[in-house]
């Protein structure tokens, strides 16, 4: 007999296939930290409302009632002027105050100050109405938190959260491009969905949310890494530049930086009214062809440096509102004389560009119509994440030898996915509570709100990997549906406004968010009710792949026996 021919070695892999690989473990390693990236991200464009909405005693501009009192709104020049006082009442020797005007979308001003006289310390922070009055509100990070969180993280120092998320932004760019190449029909798959298919429903999901945003998927990755571009690789400018030419670069940033101290026993000069500064910068950029209607809201913050000294100075800066380049627009006024010194309205190329990347990514050009485009875009790339995360184990789990009792890797990504997805809606949703229930005059009070926000959301991880998986998902979801959908109601037993009276008043901001809460609500309890409903399918057997030339032996085995078989009967 001729003995069978050798096994033929398995073919090499090939670049679909290795792309594959990258794409999942890409996506894995990093996935949890980038699903909240993507969903904290996802609520700050909506940042201003959910800080209204979080500072129940501020009036949402535009609100029925308010009318009159709105069109009565001085100039912001005059309100910068009486926040100002303001501060240096308060904080007489500070030496930088940064003024935020009111907008179309915040009608409040806020300022902040360095500690006086160059002492360590907190800056301070105030919130004025239009009129520059201060405010009595409930301390409160508001949306601010979320957009912090976003790309700095939280009880991390600052540059340590950034290069965090930097390093997980740029898997997310390896996903993207190796998940393209993956797919060779990633178009065609946009437009197919397979209910009900276990692990084939999932993958079309998958697909059709990272089509359906890929470019804004792939703008808002590579924009977020440009704009810490400075941060992750600083090589090329400390070598092509030298001394002097950074100095120059950085000269636009200059004048946000907090001043130096002034002189010792230097003579008090009074500042510069600043109602005609601002007024000037107001003609200054409507005159280069934006809308003089809106003149009044070209202004978006002024920052006084040394105030009350020879040295002073004020910088007016240009709003970000209907212009795509966040590149710093801004004049720079004599503090003591109210002469104008620079004007900086242009950028070199490569900073205009990183401007507009940079504008982008953040948003803030969108009128309302735009910014919800903005948000459901970004909240369907939360999905894909998530998607994706839920996608690897559903793919395994069918290859278990015993899905009841799975190995150690296996239970432990199951686990934070419960964690990261269901768990963080629970701590979002907490968060909006706790801004409710705690004591007004409670010591620290918006940090005891982002405190409450980690401790909701390690309960809920510890949750996760206490009860079954299948439980835990639908318990999990269950709970973020009630917490949301039971928002408004507290929202009404704890403060003055409700949702009826804001319908009523057309107070869009308030009623909006409710209404929105109410549909994340039902999204989450459909959620819920699917994990509960859903019966984990048996993953059919296949039959043992043959070997090369098996089935040429079992053939010469089989007429052998025939032969055998057949003497023995003669």
């Amino acid at each position: 007999m001729s003995a069978s021919p050798p096994a033929r070695a398995a073919p090499p892999r090939g670049l679909r296939q290795s792309m594959a690989d990258l794409h999942t473990w890409a996506g894995l390693l990093v996935g949890w930290v980038l699903y909240a990236m993507f969903l904290t991200g996802t609520v700050s464009y909506f940042r201003e409302e959910i800080s209204l909405y979080l500072r129940p005693e501020l009036q949402a501009p535009g609100v029925a009632g308010v009318a009159g009192a709105a069109a009565a709104a001085p100039e912001p020049g005059q309100t910068a002027q009486q926040v100002l006082d303001a501060v240096l009442a308060r904080a007489p020797g500070t030496q930088q105050i940064g003024i935020t005007l009111p907008t179309a979308r915040n009608p409040g001003a806020s300022a902040y100050w360095t500690p006086a006289d160059g002492q360590r310390g907190d800056w301070g922070h105030a919130v004025f109405d239009a009129h520059g009055q201060s405010q009595s509100l409930r301390q409160t990070e508001g949306g601010d938190f979320f957009y912090g969180f976003h790309f700095n993280l939280h009880y991390l120092p600052i540059v340590w959260g950034r290069w965090i998320a930097g390093f997980c932004a740029m898997c997310m760019l390896v996903a993207i491009v190796s998940g393209v190449i993956t797919h060779k029909k990633i178009f065609a798959d946009f437009f197919t969905f397979r209910w009900g298919k276990g692990q084939r429903s999932w993958m079309d999901a998958h697909n059709g949310l990272s089509v359906l945003g890929l470019p804004f998927h792939f703008m808002i990755t590579y924009s977020g890494l440009v704009m810490l571009m400075a941060l992750y690789m600083p090589w090329g400018e400390q070598l092509a530049l030298n001394a002097q030419e950074r100095a120059q670069a950085m000269q636009s940033f200059s004048a946000w930086r907090p001043p130096a101290p002034p002189q010792p026993n230097a003579a008090a000069v009074p500042t510069a009214p600043l109602a005609p500064l601002v007024a000037q910068a107001q003609q200054h950029w409507a005159d280069q062809g934006q809308d003089g209607d809106q003149a009044q809201r070209l202004v978006g913050q002024v920052l006084v440096n040394n105030p009350g000294q020879a040295s002073a100075r004020v910088i007016v800066s240009r709003s970000a509102a209907g212009r795509i380049s966040d590149h710093p627009r801004y004049l720079v006024f004599d503090g003591s004389n109210g002469q104008l010194l620079e004007s900086h309205d242009s950028a070199a190329p490569a900073a205009q560009t990183r401007g507009v990347l940079y504008g982008l990514h953040m948003g803030r050009f969108a009128d309302g119509t735009l910014r919800w485009l903005y948000f459901l875009t970004s909240l369907a790339g939360t999905a894909m994440v998530g998607s994706g995360l839920v996608l690897w184990t559903v793919k395994r789990r069918a290859r278990l030898a015993d899905p009841a009792r799975p190995h150690i890797g296996f239970a432990l990504v199951e686990r934070l996915n419960i964690a990261a997805i269901a768990g963080l809606s629970v701590a979002m949703a907490g968060f909006f509570w706790l801004n409710r229930l705690l004591p007004l005059g409670l010591a620290q009070r918006a940090q005891w709100e982002i405190h409450g926000f980690f401790i909701v959301w390690a309960l809920a991880l510890l949750y996760a990997f206490l009860r079954p998986a299948r439980r835990a998902w639908v318990e999990l979801l269950a709970l973020a549906a009630a917490l949301l959908a039971l928002l408004p109601l507290l929202s009404a037993l704890t403060t003055e406004r409700h949702l009826l009276r804001s319908l009523a008043q057309a107070d869009w901001v308030f009623a909006g968010l409710e209404l929105a809460l109410l549909a994340f609500a039902a999204l989450h309890a459909q959620l819920a009710w699917r994990a509960a409903r859903h019966q984990p399918r048996a993953a059919a057997r296949k039959p043992a792949r043959r070997q090369p030339g098996q089935a040429t032996a079992n053939a010469a085995a089989h007429a052998s026996a025939s032969t055998a078989a057949r003497s023995a009967q003669a």
